[in-house]
């Protein structure tokens, strides 16, 4: 068990789940946040000791932050998510999602510390109707999927304490993500166009980062976190589709200003992307729950929270 300040090391802070993480961190320890895009110390964060510039597709930039910090956690929800991009930017795509955190992990390792690191349901083929646990087998059908699996096995095999949270669909008040897409689209048209054959759970940034509180408070109470992957995503399952024609839903009874009178269902083959999207992205969260002692909430109240943080800005 660490005694005194913990030492959290958190990359890739500006994003959606790095955004969150700042709210709820801060009551465990000191934060140091590491990021390349020279983005400034956000106001109003507690415990926020060195805002450090890490640059995750150069491994040496990596070992210098972590030998310099000596964190006790490592938290790293940094990635490169542009998953069409991908296709063509394979080799900075790799690096960022696949060695990097590897490189984190061996050097955690060395310190003796564990590491959060974020997944995606992209990792699987897609196929089938049910929901996937940890242990089904891996087959991503795009480069962004695959550079997430290096990852993945990247940490797997140093053998230092890790959880590797595998999530989907995500979204929150803050960056660019579903929602705010819909919104924005919903208030110049009046009629969209959405795909009806991709099935998830919508999954809030807010949720994640609560979960990630959990894994290590858990360890700094008990001395030892649970280790290996599990999935992390609200319970619940729609289309896109469905989501938008919630969002719009929610959004009305809100006040938001709403042009949009239709939501017309199409295929996935309606809407070819350069990479290929799963049709099936459920994943069972048994194991989260059983170990970690979190019911996930359901998407549609997720989605309200959202709603009403997007109204108050």
């Amino acid at each position: 068990m660490t005694s005194g300040p913990l030492r959290i090391l958190v990359t890739g802070w500006s994003g959606q789940v790095g955004t969150e993480l700042l709210k709820v961190l801060p009551e465990l320890g000191d934060l140091y946040l590491a990021g390349f895009d020279g983005a400034p110390t956000p106001d109003g964060i507690a415990n926020v000791r060195e805002n450090l510039h890490l640059d995750l597709s150069d491994p040496v930039s990596i070992a210098k932050v972590m030998r310099e910090v000596k964190p006790h956690f490592v938290v790293n929800p940094a990635a490169y998510t542009a998953v069409d991009k991908a296709e063509t930017d394979r080799t900075i795509a790799l690096q960022v999602n696949g060695v990097a955190p590897g490189v984190l992990a061996v050097e955690a390792k060395a310190l003796g510390s564990p590491i959060i690191h974020y997944s995606t349901d992209y990792v699987f083929d897609g196929a089938g109707c049910e929901a996937r646990d940890e242990d089904a087998a891996t087959g991503p059908l795009n480069y962004y999927g695959e550079t997430k699996l290096v990852g993945e096995k990247a940490i797997i095999g140093t053998g230092g304490p890790y959880v590797i949270f595998r999530t989907s669909w995500v979204v929150s008040s803050h960056g660019h993500n579903f929602i705010k897409t819909m919104l924005k689209l919903g208030s110049e048209r009046e009629e969209l166009k959405v795909v009806a054959d991709q099935i998830g759970a919508p999954t809030s940034a807010g949720f994640i980062a609560r979960a990630t509180l959990a894994a290590l408070d858990a360890s700094r109470k008990v001395g030892e976190m649970p280790s290996g992957v599990f999935n992390l995503v609200c319970a619940g399952e729609t289309s896109w589709h469905g989501f938008a024609e919630e969002i719009f839903r929610q959004a009305a009874t809100m006040g938001f200003p709403l042009k949009v009178k239709r939501v017309l269902p199409i295929s996935t083959s309606d809407w070819p992307t350069p990479a290929k999207r799963p049709l099936n992205s459920r994943l069972a969260t048994e194991k989260f729950r059983r170990d970690f002692g979190v019911n996930p909430p359901h998407w549609r109240d997720e989605l309200s929270v959202i709603l009403k943080e997007l109204q108050s800005k």
